[in-house]
C-alpha cells in the first residue's frame, strides 16, 4: 500500500506542474518551455506560488507524507528546485535542547515530512534549495547547526515587528543577487540560526546581531537561507523579486545539466 501511496503522490507532483504549465499558455506571461518544476513544501503558500510563477517556474505544492524514503526520492528525481516555506518550530531535540516554554512545535507530520526532505535534499541532491524563516532554519539544524530558540528572551529583542535592515557581507552570492550590501526586510520570528550545520555560513545579520540568512560555502551550489518572508514583498520590491529569479534561473540551468 505505502509503495503505491509514494507513486500516487510523485505522480501528483508532475500532474501540478502540467497544470500549472497549460494555465499559462496564453496568458500574459507565458512560461518558457523550459520552466523549471518547483517544489513548495507547505500549502497554503498562494504568495509562494506567485512569487515562482512570476519568476518563470512551475510552482508543485508537496502532499505532507510521514517522511515516506519513496515519497522523497521521487521528489529528488522530479524537481528541480525546492523552496522550504515558513512555519512553527522545530523541535529543539533536533539540536540537543530542551524546548524554551515559547517553542510551538510544528505538526508530526510537517515536521517528519520537512525533515527527510531537507536532509536528502542537502546531502543527496545538488539541486537548488531556497529556505524561507522556518526553511532557513531547516537548512542549518539539517546541516548539524543550531538555533536561538526564543530571540526576546535569549537576547532581549523583539523581531515580530513591523521591518528591520539587514546587512549582507559583501562577498556573498546573496548580495551579489539582491545588488545591495544592505537591505530592508519584513519580520516575523522569534527563532533564528545560531550555529550554522556543516559547509554553512551566516552572510546576513540584523544591526542587532541576529542571524537573518545563510548559504553555502560551496561556490558551484545554489543553497541559501533567509529568515525574512520574501514571498510576501517580490510583488512589490525588485530587490526581493531578484532572489527568486535568481533561484529560478538556478534550477533552469540545474534542469539542463
Amino acid at each position: 500500500m505505502m509503495k503505491w501511496i509514494a507513486i500516487f503522490q510523485v505522480v501528483a507532483v508532475m500532474a501540478a506542474g502540467v497544470l500549472w504549465l497549460k494555465a499559462s499558455e496564453g496568458g500574459d506571461n507565458p512560461l518558457p518551455a523550459d520552466a523549471p518544476l518547483i517544489g513548495i513544501s507547505h500549502p497554503p503558500a498562494h504568495e509562494y506560488v506567485r512569487a515562482v510563477r512570476d519568476a518563470g517556474g512551475i510552482p508543485v505544492l508537496l502532499p505532507q507524507t510521514d517522511g515516506d524514503a519513496r515519497a522523497v526520492e521521487g521528489y529528488l528525481a522530479r524537481l528541480d528546485g525546492l523552496i522550504l516555506t515558513g512555519g512553527a518550530d522545530i523541535p529543539p531535540s533536533e539540536y540537543g535542547e530542551e524546548p524554551h516554554p515559547t517553542v510551538r512545535l510544528l505538526a508530526d507530520d510537517r515536521f517528519k515530512f520537512e525533515r527527510a526532505l531537507s536532509r536528502a535534499w542537502i546531502e543527496r541532491s545538488r539541486k537548488p534549495l531556497l529556505g524561507i524563516c522556518l526553511g532557513c532554519q531547516w537548512i542549518s539544524v539539517s546541516s548539524g547547526g543550531s538555533l536561538v530558540q526564543d530571540i526576546p528572551s535569549a537576547l532581549g529583542i523583539d523581531h515580530r515587528v513591523p521591518e528591520h535592515p539587514v546587512v549582507l557581507l559583501p562577498d556573498s552570492r546573496l548580495a551579489e543577487i539582491l545588488g545591495e550590501s544592505t537591505i530592508t526586510v519584513n519580520s516575523i520570528h522569534h527563532q533564528s540560526v545560531n550555529v550554522p550545520g556543516a559547509n554553512l555560513r551566516i552572510v546576513g545579520r540584523c544591526p542587532d546581531g541576529v542571524a537573518e540568512a545563510v548559504e553555502t560555502t560551496e561556490a558551484d551550489r545554489f543553497l541559501i537561507g533567509v529568515q525574512w518572508h520574501p514571498e510576501k514583498m517580490a510583488a512589490d520590491c525588485e530587490i526581493q523579486r531578484r532572489l527568486f529569479l535568481a533561484f529560478i534561473e538556478a534550477c533552469r540551468d540545474a534542469r539542463s545539466e
